[in-house]
Formats: structure tokens, sequence, C-alpha cells
């Protein structure tokens, strides 16, 4: 089980399952939505998973084609976690949340293709040029 919180503590996570690894996202929107260079997150069942607190939604079309409804703090902006229809019943939570994720190693780093030039790969971590 992990928890986290927004940055003003308002909206709480919470989930059910316990991971190993994590994801380093490279693509646009997720470097919009986090502010950075990447993102980190990972996979969960949307049943594994509580949201308490005031979010709101924004959604926006990706190049697939698909429609992502991206979850944030409605007070500090803080992402949250994003949906997809090509995630089936299961949603990307923002690790950046939750403190014990800075021990959580990354497995696999993705849309590598856009990520920033003076970022090297991370070491052991798959390669992947776009989404999986």
């Amino acid at each position: 089980m992990h928890k986290g919180s927004c940055l003003c503590g308002q909206v709480t996570v919470e989930l059910a399952s316990t991971h190993t690894d994590q994801v380093v996202c490279h693509c646009t929107d997720c470097r919009q939505t986090s502010g950075s260079a990447f993102s980190t997150s990972v996979m969960v069942k949307s049943k594994d998973l509580t949201i308490t607190g005031p979010v709101k939604e924004y959604r926006s079309k990706v190049p697939s084609g698909n429609t992502v409804t991206r979850l944030f703090c409605g007070t500090c902006g803080s992402p949250i976690t994003h949906l997809s229809p090509a995630y089936g019943d299961a949603q990307t939570v923002l690790t950046g949340n939750f403190s014990d994720f800075a021990e959580v190693p990354i497995n696999m780093e993705v849309f590598v293709k856009d990520r920033w030039s003076g970022l090297s790969p991370i070491d052991g971590a798959a390669q992947v040029q776009d989404m999986p």
C-alpha cells in the first residue's frame, strides 16, 4: 500500500496495491502536466485507487486519437492521475506525490524520442520510443 498527497495536502491518494517499479514518461503532455522534463508514474487498477479531496479534470486529445482525462488538485494544481480508454480498467498515478516512491526503481522510460537532450537514459530501464 502507498499513501500520498498533493502539495497543499487537500487531496490524498491511496493505492491498495504495492509497486516495485515505476515508469518515466518524456511525452510533451506529461512534461507540461508535471512542469518538468518528464513525469514518473505507476499503472494502477482503478479499483485499487482512492482519491479524496477537491480534484478537477482536464480532457485532451492525444496523438493516438484517444481522449485522456487528467485529474489534479483543484487548489494547488498538483497532478494526481490520468485515465485513457487505452488503459482499460487501470489508470496512471503520478508518483511524485508519494514520498516512498523515491526508493522505487524506474524500470522503463517511454517516449524517449522526446527526451530532452541533456538527460541520459536511466541505467537498467527499458527504453521505449513511443507508448508501449
